[in-house]
């Protein structure tokens, strides 16, 4: 598998890509990685980790997208910038698989440019993995498409049923729509319309109607959709939250503590694991033609080679050829 990894992209690149992709090889054999952006220095970070192989390569590219710059305009102006190349090799089936932590909105807009979707995607979306009390969640969209129509929403169940399904092996995900309120009718019209939608599609008996924003991570459902205005809004108030609390319940427990002090923290370090992004690694762009993994500006090399293992995973449990097959099939 052939994986362009946008060197430069991301808060620290390119050392903890560049670090992330030489100790995924050991772990993922079956990779080879090409690492797009700034050659010279990408090439003396290999000659500095002592790394020598041909299963890493280097690809030249002009300047790479900031984090604080406008997606659209900063393509424009920099057409051959890493993480368009990054698109462009995987449009050009150089590649099988782009793998980013650069700006998200910029990934998305490259894929978008590109036209790169599944056959009967209308709109990609991003999809997250949350904890929940009874184990895992799909939430999908968290920024992708903030401005959805309900036929998006739609497939975004589609999408991400199957993705819980191939990923999770959970045989039949259920899925709710995120809205203020449980009952029939609640929401403005996208998530009324949606509502009806999902009620009389082929999903009706995996749809368990209208989940609460307190519904989330009590595990009412297992796929969970909503238009990327909401998705992200949730998504990063979540992140805030699961900091505050372990932040605040550590300050508050620690200091009453004695011979016990280290075993706790080490219980409070595997809770916390729960909610950081670096043991997925990164989100699937889900309803691209190929496989896009966007991961979080501050990744570590850890988890730049989850991100690669994820991408790997993602092609091994056919989750496109499965999207297809029931898009099409609708």
């Amino acid at each position: 598998m052939r994986i362009a990894l946008d060197a430069m992209g991301g808060d620290h690149a390119p050392e903890p890509n560049v670090h992330g992709a030489i100790a995924a090889l050991d772990l993922l054999p079956e990779i080879s990685v090409c690492l797009v952006g700034d050659r010279p220095r990408l090439e003396t970070l290999l000659s500095e980790a002592a790394y020598s192989g041909d299963r890493i390569t280097v690809h030249a590219a002009e300047g790479f997208i900031e984090m604080h710059e406008k997606p659209v305009e900063a393509l424009r102006k920099k057409p051959k910038c890493s993480l368009a190349v990054c698109w462009q090799m995987m449009a050009g089936k150089e590649v099988d698989a782009v793998v980013s932590a650069g700006n998200t909105g910029a990934v998305v807009a490259a894929g978008l440019r590109t036209r790169l979707f599944l056959k009967g995607v209308k709109r990609p979306g991003i999809a997250v993995t949350l904890p929940t009390l009874k184990g895992k969640s799909v939430l999908i969209d968290v920024g992708a498409n903030p401005q959805a129509r309900s036929e998006h929403l739609y497939q975004y169940a589609v999408m991400g049923s199957i993705y819980a399904k191939s990923i999770f092996k959970i045989d039949s995900p259920r899925i709710g729509l995120i809205n203020i309120g449980s009952e029939d009718g609640k929401g403005n019209e996208l998530y009324r319309e949606t509502h009806q939608l999902l009620t009389s599609s082929d999903l009706k008996d995996q749809y368990v109607g209208n989940v609460e924003g307190r519904g989330l991570y009590a595990g009412e459902a297992d796929v969970l959709i909503c238009e990327g205005f909401v998705g992200n809004v949730v998504l990063k108030t979540s992140e805030g939250i699961a900091d505050f609390l372990m932040k605040s319940i550590s300050e508050a427990i620690m200091p009453a503590l004695d011979a016990d002090r280290d075993k706790v923290m080490e219980a409070f370090k595997g809770l916390g694991k729960r909610f950081q992004y670096h043991g997925t690694g990164g989100a699937p762009l889900l309803g691209i033609d190929g496989i896009c993994i966007i991961c979080h500006g501050s990744s570590s090399a850890d988890a730049i080679t989850n991100a690669l293992r994820a991408a790997t995973n993602y092609e091994h449990q056919h989750v496109n050829e499965r999207i297809t097959a029931a898009l099409v099939r609708d």
